[in-house]
């Protein structure tokens, strides 16, 4: 029987489901899922079998209007993901319907996929009456020629079977890129930053400030079948580092024990994780922490 192989874009805003719905692809945690907007960073890449096919997915940061460096770099690598898919998936809200946003990503996307295959995927369709998608589904393929569109609730499962049965016939032939149990080409220490910053994200509100990052710094295996782990949280200023650490230690606390007990479940093992908070100033302008983060210095430049 022939195999197939294939690289799929997530593309979309920021919060429009793209993380849960590679979570759900794949049926694993491989990317943090917040209710904040620009969480994902980095090009994570989940790996998904459907038959024959197996799906290589490129988790996007959200497309959105940049600022600083950092949000030059995500969008810059956002559409690097884009490019090099066999095809892309554009995911809207359903509540929020063809918003200016999605009107930009439309333009981009006319300019850029020449003969790409491109499907809409309509997310949180729960959230409203059907005659609503109807209109919404009319109106967006008279803005763009999609190749497939596809109604479905990421979180809940809803349609996301009949998505990736579609993309597994679009992927083009060919040997599998990985091993049949390996669910993502990142280095497990940085999936366990990803779910420490996570539970940052979660616990800090509008606390938060989003210059922070975390590195794990030290993996040790140890001989009872635990790991110890060691990590970092870069904040840019001194006052972030008291909001991180909370009152008598608090939030840290509260946070790394989140943490270890998700990274537990996900590697089903128990887990030793130490984290401390150092303030670096300049972090998110040194090319060091963007290549932690799998994104390219140079596409921050203005």
């Amino acid at each position: 029987m022939t195999t197939r192989c294939g690289f799929v874009a997530l593309i979309g805003e920021p919060n429009a489901g793209k993380s849960t719905l590679l979570n759900t692809m794949v049926g694993a945690k491989v990317s943090i899922v917040t209710h904040k907007v620009q969480t994902t960073r980095a090009r994570i890449r989940g790996v998904a079998i459907e038959g024959e096919s197996q799906l290589v997915f490129v988790d996007t940061p959200g497309l959105f209007q940049p600022r600083r460096r950092l949000d030059r770099a995500m969008v810059a690598a956002a559409w690097g993901g884009a490019a090099d898919a066999d095809v892309v998936v554009l995911l809207i809200e359903a509540h929020r319907g063809l918003t200016e946003g999605v009107k930009t990503i439309l333009d981009a996307l006319s300019q850029r996929t020449d003969g790409q295959r491109v499907a809409l995927a309509i997310n949180k369709i729960d959230r409203v009456k059907s005659e609503v998608l109807l209109a919404l589904t009319q109106q967006m393929n008279e803005a763009y020629p999609f190749t497939e569109t596809f109604m479905i609730s990421a979180e809940k499962g809803y349609g996301v079977a009949d998505l990736r049965t579609w993309l597994a016939a679009e992927v083009p032939a060919g040997p599998w890129h990985y091993p049949e149990d390996q669910i993502a080409d990142l280095p497990m220490r940085m999936i366990a930053a990803e779910m420490t910053r996570e539970k940052l994200t979660l616990r800090l509100h509008q606390e938060l400030p989003y210059q922070l990052t975390v590195e794990t710094e030290n993996w040790e295996e140890r001989k009872d079948g635990s790991a110890r782990i060691d990590q970092i949280v870069y904040v840019a200023r001194d006052g972030h580092k008291g909001i991180i650490l909370g009152k008598k230690g608090e939030t840290i606390k509260a946070v790394s024990q989140a943490a270890r007990a998700e990274l537990e479940d996900f590697l089903g093992r128990k887990i030793h994780l130490f984290l401390q908070v150092k303030v670096r100033p300049n972090w998110l302008e040194e090319a060091e922490r963007y290549s932690e983060m799998g994104l390219d210095f140079k596409d921050g430049n203005s």
